[in-house]
């Protein structure tokens, strides 16, 4: 993005942040102008010193005007003082409102994609960018207004002594300037590349220190340090081009700095001759040497580095959240980008859905240089079936139904759920109307039994079923001992105090009263006993809709219409009584759990 792109993002929002503080900005030009007095009765005091007082051999009267120039000075202290309140009231609000803008982003990034959540570029953002907005912001406008007061007053100075000194001064001083600015853009270009990879060498940094052991362990340090280093290099390199840009920004502060003395000096006989004073002189070079120049030289400083600092982190500020709901086409659009893109299938316009929840080509892994847990996997689980899910730990049966829940976006292909995309769009909160799952930590909270019971069921447009509805599913699920043993629908329900059976107990109960056509039961029954867990899991497969559970027991694959085989290279769909022939994985495990039923 170019620097007229990034300044029409930053400076609508800076506009409407500065007319919101009207008030602060007239206090602060305030006390600014009264500061100015200072450099206009510095340089006009000494003159008027020398020509009029000791030069014309009156003391009392050179004295005077000193006495005048050094009350100008305790002035301009006092000016100070009420400057710096005046920048609190503009810096601190500034740095409240980036924190709160972060703090939302993070939340709609991590609800966008779930599975990069907000990383530590959010905590970056949230802590170093945000001070250092302040500080440029502070830094900024400080020396900004005081060099333009402190010119005001020095350019109405040099006016009021000889107009002729301002054509002696300001062309050297416009040529400096011209110089300096002539490197911003550069300098602008270079900070934003150097906070890019600052936000990409924290997050890869942030993720293998999260695995460090593991890293070592398997002794993966040299692909670990390959995916860092890059980045580190790219640091060194931008910080060297910044330094290179700062050096020829020095060069031209030093133009503008020098060259309106060196001008004044070789025009001095010529001033003379046009009947230019001593006095007036003197006050010429003390307007430069002590007000103008210094001035000038603080605010070229300032536009350099806290400048294009500020602009760069405040365009990081105003980043858009993607917009699309489901996050499928911005996956699509980063694989494409890593040269890794896969086709995308859509529905086909016209094309009656009749498939409950459908994978096409899914591959998902955790990282970009990780193995993928789901590998171009193809399904279909038609409406009202019951299909249960099996393979080793950490096959990918957990990924399997947060895809389907909408909590991952995949690397590549689609997820859909009745027809439509998995993932839900930012800001969308609530319960699906068109899937509830629950995990293996099921979710009990303080508040009443029925609160419990049905928070699942409330859906925009779906009625929270009533008592009877309730009572008629604690029967279907054996619940009646725990309702009762809690003290009816209204009691108190304290999550601490129940085991982690009767949680899921619960959890199950809730799922079962919920609108959704879909239930994802991602081991959400591993606490329960086997006969507990055979009723729950008929009757939530008898309940219209359509069943997905991750399977612990042989006897859960066994209740199932199909059962879908992960094992890590190839997945496998098919009935209890037919998989045992074509996968031999299955026959494996069907073996282990019937042992441990033996057991």
């Amino acid at each position: 993005m170019s620097e007229s792109e990034t300044w029409r993002r930053v400076a609508p929002e800076g506009r409407r942040f500065l007319r919101g503080r009207r008030r602060a900005l007239g206090r602060l030009a305030a006390w600014s102008l009264l500061e100015s007095a200072h450099t206009f009765l510095g340089g006009y005091g000494v003159a008027r010193a020398l020509d009029d007082g000791f030069l014309a051999g009156r003391t009392t009267t050179g004295l005077a005007w000193l006495a005048a120039a050094g009350a100008g000075a305790l002035l301009g202290g006092y000016a100070l003082r009420g400057v710096f309140a005046g920048l609190a009231d503009l810096v601190e609000p500034l740095r409240d409102g980036l924190v709160r803008r972060a703090v939302r982003q993070a939340m709609d990034r991590a609800v966008a994609d779930p599975a990069r959540a907000a990383g530590t570029g959010a905590v970056s953002r949230l802590t170093q960018q945000t001070e250092m907005a302040r500080d440029s912001f502070a830094g900024l406008v400080l020396t900004a207004r005081s060099f333009l007061f402190t010119a005001l007053g020095a350019i109405a100075g040099m006016a009021a002594l000889a107009p002729v000194l301002l054509l002696v001064v300001l062309p050297p001083l416009g040529l400096g300037a011209a110089a300096f600015l002539a490197t911003l853009r550069p300098m602008a270009s270079v900070q934003r590349r150097s906070l890019d990879t600052d936000e990409a060498l924290s997050d890869r940094a942030g993720e293998v220190a999260e695995g460090l052991r593991d890293i070592v362990a398997c002794g993966g340090q040299a692909a670990a340090r390959a995916r860092v280093e890059p980045l580190i290099a790219t640091q060194e390199r931008l910080a060297r081009q910044l330094a290179r840009w700062t050096a020829l920004r020095i060069l031209a502060l030093g133009t503008a700095g020098r060259l309106p003395v060196i001008a004044l000096l070789v025009a001095a006989p010529w001033l003379l001759g046009r009947g230019i004073t001593a006095g007036t002189l003197a006050g010429g070079l003390t307007y430069l040497m002590q007000a103008l120049l210094p001035a000038l030289h603080t605010l070229m400083t300032a536009v350099g580095s806290a400048g294009t600092r500020l602009l760069v982190v405040l365009e990081r500020f105003c980043d858009p959240i993607p917009s699309d709901a489901n996050g499928d086409e911005a996956a699509a659009k980063a694989a494409a980008a890593a040269g890794t893109a896969k086709p995308q299938p859509l529905v086909p316009a016209g094309r009656r859905v009749t498939a409950a929840a459908e994978l096409r080509g899914v591959t998902f892994a955790y990282g970009p240089a990780a193995a993928p847990v789901l590998d171009a996997l193809d399904l279909v689980v038609r409406p009202g079936e019951h299909l249960a899910v099996v393979g080793p730990s950490g096959i990918g049966k957990s990924t399997l139904t947060a895809l389907l829940a909408g909590m991952l976006s995949p690397g590549a292909g689609t997820v859909l759920v009745a027809g439509a995309s998995a993932r839900r769009g930012p800001g969308v909160t609530g319960p699906d109307p068109r899937r509830t799952m629950l995990p293996q930590q099921a979710y009990v909270f303080t508040g009443t039994l029925r609160d419990n019971l049905t928070h699942l069921a409330a859906a925009p447009g779906v009625p929270v079923p009533g008592d009877t509805e309730v009572l008629r599913a604690v029967a279907a699920l054996g619940l009646e001992d725990l309702v009762g043993r809690l003290g009816g629908l209204d009691a108190e329900v304290t999550p601490r105090l129940l085991s982690r059976g009767e949680c899921q107990h619960l959890a199950l109960a809730a799922a079962y009263l919920s609108p959704a056509e879909l239930l994802l039961l991602d081991e959400a029954t591993c606490h329960l006993d086997p006969r507990t867990e055979e009723r729950a899991e008929r009757v939530l497969a008898d309940r219209p809709g359509t069943l997905v559970v991750v399977a612990h027991r042989i006897s859960s694959a066994a209740r199932a219409d199909r059962v879908l085989v992960l094992d890590g290279t190839r997945a496998v769909c098919g009935t209890h009584a037919e998989l045992p022939a074509r996968s031999a994985l299955y026959r494996d495990l069907v073996g282990k759990w019937d042992g441990a039923a033996d057991e």
